[in-house]
């Protein structure tokens, strides 16, 4: 059976979600329903919808608030739906990370017609980075797994997300909020030490000294940083 997607409807006015919710059922989208900003990140985060309808005008933390904190995880495409037609704030959230912006009042053909613009165009594939080579061992992205001399090496899926999150920026500091919030999700930020814990594992696994990595290295207080070195063949002194 096909999926039915699911539109996360965020709108303080209880109309505009029933009419929302209506209109999306009639289309075959399943509407989840959030009041304030932090219902809809709750929800977010629970029920991981297709696509969000997203009001900018929400009481305590606003629609702006909700984009920002959603594209630290999340790549669900966000169309806003504001009263707000000022360019400045079409800007604002279009530089937030939002996929596309209509301002109310609206026709629901206009509407839907650009959700599903928005959709098509996130959900077109994104190729994965080619392999990685070190020389200690190598990160095929595309198979979700690290290799040693040909043979898997054991990784457990929160360890291998890390691992992918690292090295698919090679060289680039990677904060300790963002990573956990990539890793476990958005409820999380400050559990630092589940990185430290983590880490350790991952440096036994694939480091040659774990005491002294260098493949896998924390800036202190920062984050983490993936350095994958000289590659294979090279002196590495």
């Amino acid at each position: 059976m096909e999926r039915i997607p699911g539109v996360l409807v965020v709108d303080d006015d209880l109309t505009v979600r029933r009419t929302l919710g209506m209109n999306l059922r009639a289309r075959g989208y399943t509407p989840l329903y959030a009041a304030t900003g932090e219902q809809a990140l709750a929800l977010a985060a629970e029920h991981r919808p297709d696509a969000v309808l997203l009001d900018l005008c929400l009481p305590s933390l606003g629609g702006l608030g909700v984009l920002r904190s959603l594209r630290v995880w999340s790549e669900a495409p966000v169309l806003v739906v504001s009263g707000d037609d000022a360019p400045a704030t079409k800007v604002e959230a279009l530089d937030a990370g939002a996929d596309d912006y209509v301002t109310k009042p609206f026709s629901m053909g206009e509407l839907f017609a650009r959700l599903r613009s928005v959709m098509r165009r996130r959900a077109a594939p994104h190729p994965p980075p080619p392999p990685l080579v070190t020389a200690d061992f190598t990160i095929d992205f595309r198979a979700e797994r690290v290799t040693r001399q040909g043979r898997p090496v054991p990784l457990t899926p929160r360890q291998w997300r890390i691992v992918e999150v690292l090295a698919a920026e090679p060289g680039t500091l990677v904060a300790r909020d963002r990573l956990l919030r990539e890793v476990w999700g958005p409820g999380y930020g400050t559990e630092h030490h589940y990185l430290r814990v983590f880490m350790s594992h991952i440096r036994r696994r694939l480091e040659p000294d774990p005491r002294r990595p260098r493949y896998f290295v924390t800036e202190t207080g920062s984050g983490f940083r993936f350095l994958p070195g000289e590659p294979p063949g090279r002196d590495r002194r």
